[in-house]
Formats: structure tokens, C-alpha cells, sequence
């Protein structure tokens, strides 16, 4: 099964695809995104949808995977971006403030309803004041869990007040267990920046300041990369050289490869999960620091919908956007592979009438609901450099031992440092 997802995922990746059905011509509007052949399957079939109640009206779905970035970038630099087009948190931000994208807020309710959005919803596409991304779904970051092989080996599976020390615990009673197989309890954490982020949170801080800086100290940094290196040492975590294979996606954790059975994820990556596991997975919250304390967690959007700032039809694709997210038909064809439904009508049709992963999913959302803080700053440029570049080389290193913690966290500040200021 994973080779053949992994065959299917480097011929999407080797160019862009046009969904087949929709039409070509010349007048058409486009809509890209990223994602695998089910997303596609999906947002093909929402495009479908959306054609049909709008005649006349013609869009071009197009998706790509991992060179999505580059070719938006090489769009955005031509001036020939898609009248719709798929962002992320990380990198929301930073495609606003350089004009790739279209200010909405004429749209707002006017075109694109958020009356039954979840509450703060348009927050998470707002940046300087301007509604520049509209979320198709809401997200928050989760520990995937295989129950059943932690019950196997005698150990208790993590609850919403297991803290980070009896994390510890749990991850290196799971390794005494099941002996000298290749298997731990989880991936090596140090280097998932929103797992950090997480962290940070439970202890007051953040990843970054509402005026872009670094928003936690060297200290931080060093507690953080010292658990990891201690529960490496313990194995209760991967070794290096297999989490050295992990590039930021679900079929290179070490949950696909079968080295490891729990995995810090986002909620929407269940379903993802449990297609690769060989049981049935299950989700819960990120350790805390003390078991009454804050969560660390708050609610993100998992992709966001933006209009071309160079669209001939913005009209259009405001009336394709506001259809993708607020027409029930959509929110099942959609389900919550890109998240939980933004629109909380349809959250409670697709709870009521969806598919197991589903359920759990939504369900796991609106348990947070009293535990969520506020979302976070928005995210500065160079943030996408530091959490997928410095941040992973950081602890990779220190999972090598080529550094010590106090090393790392060092490194950690003065890269941070230099992308930043301050």
C-alpha cells in the first residue's frame, strides 16, 4: 500500500494536473492546491458541484504536491496566479504582506458568509487588518495513537492530562517492552517546530512575538532540546538515522514506516494515518506541563482559500470559495480531509452522518473547545526558513550527538537571531 501511495504522489509531483471534467477553455477561472489523489478527488468533485449551481461558470482544478511552493512562487512572480489558490499558516502571512494576494473583506458576508463560521473563524485569515484568506477548515495539532499496539505491550495510552514527564515515562516503558525490534514509542520531537510551539505555550511563552522576533529564550530552548535528548538516550524516541528519513509528512513518519506507534500530527491527518498503520488509530491532545494547566493548543486552519490579486472574475471566486465552505453538499464531499468543516451546520451534519474518522475528528475538535488559547501572532517572514530549516538541522544534530543541548539551543537563538533581528 505505501509504495503504491508513494508512486502515486511522485507522478502528481512531477507536474501539475488538471482534474479531469473540467473545462479548459479559454474564459475558465482556476483553482490550485496541494494535496493527495483523495483531496483531489474531493475538490474535483466540489468544482463539479459548483459548476452545476452556477451555469456558465467554468473552473480549472489543478493540483501539485511537493513542488506546490515553487511553482506558486515562479506564479507569483509572473503575475499569473490562479484566480483561487491554497495557502498555509506558515506561510499565510508572508504571501499577504507581499501583495499575492487579494484583500476580501469587500466579500465579507456580502458574497462569502461566515454567520455560521465557528467564532473567531475570519481571525485566522486576517493579516494587517485585511481578510486576505477565507479557512476551509479547522485545525489543531494532535497526538496519533495506535491503541492497540500500546495495550500489547502493557502500556497505557497518553489521556488529555498526561504530562510531559509521564510522556517520558510511557515512551520508555514502551521501548522496554517490545525488547530489541526496531520499534519505538514515537518520532523524535525536537525538531517539529509546532510541537515546540506547543510547549512553549504551556509555559507562557511563544514561538514568535506579535512584532516577528523569537518570543522564548535560550533557556527555553535548552529545556526543550535536553527532554528530547534524554528520551532519545532512554529510546524511548526513533533513532536518528530513522528520523532523519521523516521530510514533514505522513508517509515518511516514522508511523508509516512502521518504527513507531504515536506521532505528533494535525487533527485532519487521522484519516492519512490510519491508511498507513496496519491497526486502527486514534486521536488525542500533545502532552502538557502540568496536568491542570493550559493546553498549549489552539485552533488553526488547516489550508486557506485566496483570490489572485491579478483575477479578471474575483467576483466569481469569492462565490467559489463561499460555496465551498458553506454548502452542506460540499462539506460531505469534502468530509474532514482537510480538517474539521469551518462551518459549524456542516460540522454537525458530517458528525452525524459521516464516516468513523470523521466522527473522531470532529469530536477530538470540540473537546478542546475550553481548553484552546488564542491563536498566535501572525507568523513573520523567515518563519517557514527557520522551523523547517534551522529547527530540523538544529535537532537533528543533537539527535546524531554531533552537539549538546546547551549547543543546540545556542545554535537555535543565534539562527533565529539573524533571520529575525533582535
Amino acid at each position: 500500500m505505501l509504495r503504491r501511495r508513494e508512486f502515486i504522489a511522485s507522478a502528481i509531483a512531477a507536474a501539475i494536473i488538471d482534474i479531469p471534467g473540467a473545462s479548459a477553455a479559454e474564459e475558465a477561472l482556476r483553482v490550485f492546491w496541494w494535496g493527495n489523489p483523495d483531496r483531489a478527488k474531493r475538490t474535483g468533485a466540489v468544482i463539479k458541484q459548483f459548476e452545476t449551481s452556477a451555469p456558465g461558470v467554468k473552473f480549472v482544478g489543478q493540483v501539485a504536491t511537493s513542488d506546490y511552493w515553487v511553482k506558486l512562487s515562479t506564479m507569483v512572480a509572473g503575475r499569473n496566479v490562479p484566480d483561487v489558490f491554497a495557502l498555509e499558516p506558515v506561510t499565510f502571512a508572508d504571501y499577504s504582506r507581499r501583495g499575492a494576494t487579494l484583500d476580501m473583506t469587500q466579500f465579507q458576508d456580502s458574497i462569502i458568509s461566515s454567520h455560521d463560521f465557528a467564532p473567531g473563524a475570519l481571525d485566522l485569515g486576517t493579516v494587517d487588518g485585511k481578510l486576505t484568506g477565507v479557512p476551509t477548515s479547522l485545525n489543531a495539532a494532535a497526538l496519533i495513537i495506535d491503541k492497540t499496539a500500546l495495550e500489547k505491550a502493557g502500556v497505557a495510552a497518553p489521556t488529555a492530562t498526561t504530562t510531559w514527564a509521564q510522556f517520558k515515562t510511557i515512551c520508555t516503558d514502551f521501548r522496554k517492552s517490545v525488547g530489541t525490534q526496531n520499534i519505538f514509542a514515537v518520532g523524535n520531537g525536537a525538531r517539529y517546530s509546532f510541537v515546540f510551539e506547543v510547549w512553549l505555550r504551556q509555559r507562557g511563552k511563544t514561538l514568535f512575538t506579535q512584532d516577528g522576533h523569537l518570543g522564548f529564550e535560550e533557556a527555553d530552548a535548552a529545556e526543550w532540546f535536553d527532554y528530547w535528548d534524554q528520551l532519545a538516550k532512554a529510546g524511548g524516541c526513533v533513532t536518528a538515522d530513522i528520523q532523519a528519513l521523516d521530510k514533514g509528512n505522513i508517509e515518511t513518519n516514522p508511523v508509516a514506516s512502521g518504527n513507531a506507534v504515536m506521532a505528533f500530527a494535525y487533527s485532519n491527518q487521522l484519516a492519512g494515518y490510519g491508511n498507513l498503520a496496519k491497526s486502527e488509530m486514534s486521536i488525542g491532545a500533545l502532552p502538557t506541563h502540568e496536568a491542570a494547566g493550559p493546553s498549549g493548543l489552539f485552533y488553526r486552519p488547516s489550508t486557506l482559500w485566496s483570490i489572485s490579486p491579478w483575477s479578471k472574475s474575483p467576483e466569481t471566486a469569492a462565490k467559489f470559495i463561499n460555496f465551498f465552505v458553506n454548502d452542506p453538499n460540499a462539506g460531505h464531499a469534502l468530509g474532514t480531509e482537510r480538517g474539521v468543516p469551518v462551518n459549524m451546520k456542516i460540522q454537525g451534519d458530517v458528525a452525524a452522518t459521516g464516516d468513523k474518522v470523521s466522527k473522531q475528528t470532529i469530536e477530538y475538535i470540540m473537546s478542546l473547545k475550553e481548553r484552546v488559547g488564542p491563536y498566535p501572532p501572525a507568523i513573520p517572514i523567515g518563519a517557514a526558513e527557520f522551523s523547517q530549516q534551522v529547527l530540523t538541522a538544529t535537532a537533528d544534530s543533537l539527535a546524531f550527538e554531533q552537539i549538546s543541548p546547551s549547543e543546540a539551543a545556542k545554535q537555535l537563538m543565534a539562527e533565529g537571531k539573524r533571520i529575525f533581528g533582535g
